[in-house]
């Protein structure tokens, strides 16, 4: 391992960067390791944890490789750790760019990320992998997403909608015509993801046509499972997804189910990811684990893994310099172990004192 290594790590306003951070700063080979982060924001949290911060431009802007690429040039980076979504693919696009420069990017090829990324591709890699997956209909029209509810159980039943392309809980809703009563109003939390058809239709017919996805609705518990690949082998650490807010897992519990590892490892070799991602999962009425999306990127609470015993985040930034990972499964007292995300802060004066985190 290179003395005094440095990587860049996206996403330094991300929900997960203080586990990330954490992870990379506590790795088992007790490296040293100094740590730059980014953001198109200024004023987030990874911009105090880390030993060094830039702003840069969104994923979506034309300039921002060239400013990573000045960033990770200046700061001399040997490696690029990517946590936004929207940023995986100029990214992996632009591989052979860092390559030439010697720096190195832990993110999978472009066509992986593609797949990846799509919510109807991922279901259909899936199906090639033989692994459990929801009820589902591609959409393009008023017509067809009304059609397709109703093949589902709709109104009787709850169903899924969401767009093809998308990340986080944006574009979600669960299309409802269960009616709230008081006890409910009084004592439920709302989340904001329930709809009825007629609102939900009032919304789509204000703009251009999306592809929306409509899916069998999935009663059970979400699970995340976190997943390293690389040249030497795999390994997936599953957990249970035991309170979850606003996307955002809050209580994890480690859940070394098989079948769950076997369906996460035989996705991840069809679509042929590397590095450091995950899958989610939602159990059916059965019981059974189906499939619901992909993450090709770290997760945000993917730093449980490491108290599990598989440290994946730092695995991927051996992997992506080159060096030999042997992934190892995670240790067998490790099943049922509970991780507990909590509020926490930073205090910045406007002279730069910091106080925290807390």
């Amino acid at each position: 391992m290179k003395k005094d290594l440095k990587v860049l790590v996206t996403g330094g306003g991300a929900p997960g960067i203080a586990g990330t951070i954490y992870a990379l700063r506590n790795n088992p080979d007790g490296e040293s390791v100094k740590i730059v982060t980014c953001d198109m924001r200024d004023e987030v949290v990874g911009k105090y944890l880390a030993d060094k911060f830039y702003q840069v431009p969104s994923a979506e802007s034309p300039d921002f490789i060239e400013s990573i690429m000045k960033i990770a040039l200046q700061e001399k980076v040997d490696v690029i750790l990517p946590q936004v979504t929207q940023e995986l693919l100029p990214l992996a696009e632009s591989l052979p760019l860092f390559e030439a420069k010697g720096i190195k990017v832990a993110v999978s090829q472009k066509p992986s990320i593609i797949r990846a990324n799509d919510k109807w591709l991922i279901l259909e890699a899936a199906k090639a992998s033989q692994v459990p997956f929801p009820k589902s209909y591609l959409t393009r029209s008023e017509a067809e997403l009304v059609k397709s509810a109703n093949e589902l159980g709709y109104p009787r039943k709850k169903v899924v909608i969401k767009p093809r392309l998308s990340s986080g809980l944006r574009g979600l809703r669960i299309l409802s015509e269960e009616i709230w009563n008081v006890k409910r109003f009084l004592e439920e939390k709302p989340d904001f993801l329930e709809i009825k058809m007629d609102e939900l239709l009032a919304i789509l017919r204000n703009g251009p046509w999306p592809e929306l996805i409509v899916q069998e609705f999935l009663p059970g518990m979400e699970y995340t499972v976190d997943v390293f690949r690389g040249r030497n082998g795999a390994v997936a650490i599953p957990r249970l997804r035991e309170e979850i807010r606003t996307g955002i897992t809050f209580r994890a519990r480690v859940k070394l189910w098989k079948d769950l590892e076997n369906f996460a490892l035989k996705i991840a070799e069809n679509l042929d990811l590397r590095y450091a991602f995950g899958f989610q999962f939602k159990l059916s009425e059965e019981g059974v684990p189906k499939l619901l999306e992909c993450n090709p990127r770290v997760q945000g609470t993917m730093v449980t893994a490491m108290f599990a015993g598989c440290n994946i985040i730092w695995w991927a930034v051996k992997e992506a310099l080159g060096e030999k990972v042997v992934p190892k499964r995670p240790k067998r007292s490790a099943d049922n172990m509970l991780f507990i995300r909590y509020w926490g802060g930073i205090a910045v004066y406007s002279n730069g004192k910091i106080y925290g985190p807390i």
